[in-house]
C-alpha cells in the first residue's frame, strides 16, 4: 500500500473514531442514538410485558408525597413489621464472621437442609438437598423455572385474578399465558371443570397461588384434591405452587399445598416459598423451592448465568429465620386478621362497594362495579376500575391498585399491611370520595 493510500486510510479511521466519540457524547448528553432509534435498539420481547402496576402505584404515591400531598399508600404488598431482631443479629454475625464470599449458585448446604426440615415438619413433604433451590426471591425462582422449561408456544394456565407478574414472566420465556377466570361466587377460586377445559396438549404448567395475591382466597384440602384429580389425568401438566403467604391464614383454616394432599403429583410439582412475607424480609430477597432433581438442576443452570448465588448475608439470615423462634408468626397473622375484619367492615359500609372476606394474606379485593357509570365532581365518568383508582388517588389521596392489573375488571386491591389508624383514615377518605359521585 502506498504512503498516500495509508494516509487516506488513517484519515478514514480517524474520522470514524471521531464519529463514534461524538455519538457517545450525544447518547450520554441527550439520550439520542444516531446509529439506531430506541425502538430499533430495544429487544422486541419488551413489547410483551408491562411495568409492574403495583410498583407503578407505589412510585406515583411516593411522587405525590414528595410534592407535599398527604397520600395514604395501600398499594405495596409488604408487611409493615420489622424483620425480627434474631434474624438481623444473624446477618450481622455472618458479616463479622466473613461470610461475604460467593456461595454455591443455588444456596448454602445448611440453608437447604433447613428448608428440607421446614417442608417435612410443616407440609409433610420429604426432599433431599439436591431437590432444593434458593434464589433471589420467590419471584426469581418462578422465573427461572419458566425459563428453564418453556419452549415457544408452550401454554401456562394462570387462574385470574392473578399476581401481576405471572403472565409477563410466561411471555418473557416465550410461553403463552392461558387465563382461566374465577368468580366472586366461588371466592375467586377456579373449579375443576374450568381447569380441565383449559388444558391442551401444549399445556406445560398450572400456576396456583394460595393464599392468593390479590384476593386472599385460599384453597381447602378438598378443593386441592378435586383439582388434583383433574391433573392426574394429564401427566404432561406440571404445577407451580406459590405458597409465599402460607403462614398468613385466618379463621382456623389450615394451609395445604397440592403436593401434600396428592402425593402422586409430587414429582410434577414445584413448591415455591420464601421469607419475604411471613418473616418481614421483603428486601432480603430470598425465595426457595422444592421439586424434581432434574428441574432443580435446570433452574440452577439458569441462575448460574444470571445472578449466580443469592446474597450470602441474606442466606445466613434466612437460616436463622427457619431454625430460630417462630413465636412471632401467629401473633402477626392475628394482627392481620384484625385489620382484615376492620377493612372489610368499613368498605362494606360504602354504597357501591362490595368486599369479600378473604381467607389469608393481607389483601382485600373489593368490587367497585356499583360505582361504574357515575360522575366525579369534575364531571368525569367512572368507566372502569382504572378510572376509579385514579379518582381515589387524585380526589381522596388514597393509592390502591386497579383490578385490571390482576386480570379482573371493576375490582381493586387494597393491602392492609399498615396500622389500624391509617386504614380507618383511608376508608373514611374512600367513603367520602364515593359519596360525592353522582
Amino acid at each position: 500500500m502506498s504512503n498516500k493510500n495509508q494516509y487516506g486510510l488513517f484519515k478514514w479511521v480517524d474520522f470514524i473514531t471521531h464519529m463514534f466519540y461524538i455519538e457517545f457524547i450525544l447518547n450520554n448528553l441527550i439520550g439520542v442514538n444516531i446509529m439506531a432509534t430506541s425502538s430499533e435498539f430495544l429487544a422486541t420481547r419488551l413489547k410483551l410485558i408491562k411495568p409492574s402496576p403495583t410498583l407503578a402505584v407505589t412510585a406515583k404515591a411516593q411522587e405525590l408525597k414528595a410534592m407535599g400531598k398527604d397520600i395514604i399508600g395501600l398499594g405495596a404488598g409488604e408487611p409493615d413489621f420489622d424483620t425480627p431482631q434474631n434474624i438481623k443479629d444473624a446477618a450481622i454475625k455472618a458479616i463479622n464472621d466473613g461470610k461475604t464470599k460467593y456461595t454455591a449458585v443455588d444456596g448454602i448446604i445448611e440453608l437447604k437442609q433447613a428448608i428440607c426440615r421446614k417442608f417435612k415438619n410443616e407440609n409433610e413433604l420429604e426432599y433431599t438437598t439436591k431437590q432444593i433451590t434458593v434464589g433471589c426471591g420467590a419471584k426469581q425462582v418462578i422465573f427461572n423455572a419458566l425459563l428453564a422449561t418453556l419452549s415457544p408456544l408452550d401454554e401456562v394456565i394462570i387462574p385470574a385474578p392473578y399476581w401481576v407478574s405471572y403472565p409477563d414472566m410466561v411471555a418473557l420465556a416465550e410461553g403463552i399465558p392461558v387465563i382461566v377466570n374465577s368468580s366472586v361466587e366461588n371466592n375467586f377460586k377456579i373449579t375443576p371443570q374450568a381447569l380441565e377445559q383449559a388444558i391442551t396438549n401444549k399445556t406445560k404448567w398450572l400456576i396456583l397461588n394460595s393464599p392468593s395475591n390479590p384476593t386472599g382466597s385460599a384453597y381447602t384440602s378438598d378443593e386441592l384434591k378435586a383439582l388434583a384429580q383433574v391433573l392426574l389425568k394429564y401427566p404432561h401438566v406440571n404445577i407451580i405452587s406459590d405458597d409465599i403467604y402460607e403462614h398468613i391464614m385466618f379463621d382456623g383454616q389450615r394451609f395445604y399445598t397440592i403436593a401434600q394432599v396428592e402425593p402422586k403429583l409430587k414429582e410434577r410439582v414445584l413448591t415455591v416459598n420464601g421469607v419475604s412475607k411471613s418473616y418481614s424480609m421483603t428486601g432480603w430477597r430470598i425465595g426457595y423451592a422444592a421439586g424434581s432433581e432434574p428441574l432443580i438442576k435446570a433452574i440452577s443452570i439458569i441462575q448460574s448465568q444470571s445472578t449466580s448465588n443469592p446474597c450470602s448475608i441474606s442466606q445466613y439470615a434466612t437460616l436463622e429465620a427457619l431454625n430460630g423462634s417462630q413465636d412471632f408468626i401467629k401473633p402477626n397473622a392475628e394482627l392481620f386478621r384484625k385489620r382484615r375484619d376492620l377493612v372489610v367492615k368499613l368498605l362494606n359500609e360504602i354504597t357501591g362497594i362490595k368486599c369479600q372476606n378473604p381467607n389469608g394474606a393481607f389483601y382485600v379485593f373489593p368490587s367497585c362495579e356499583g360505582l361504574v357509570g357515575k360522575r366525579t365532581p369534575s364531571g368525569k365518568v367512572i368507566n372502569n376500575c382504572c378510572d376509579f383508582t385514579e379518582y381515589l388517588l387524585e380526589h381522596a389521596l388514597v393509592a390502591v391498585v386497579q383490578g385490571a392489573a390482576f386480570g379482573m375488571e371493576n375490582f381493586f386491591r387494597i393491602s392492609y399491611a399498615t396500622s389500624e389508624n391509617i386504614l380507618i383514615e383511608a376508608c373514611k377518605r374512600i367513603k367520602t370520595a364515593c359519596e360525592v359521585l353522582k
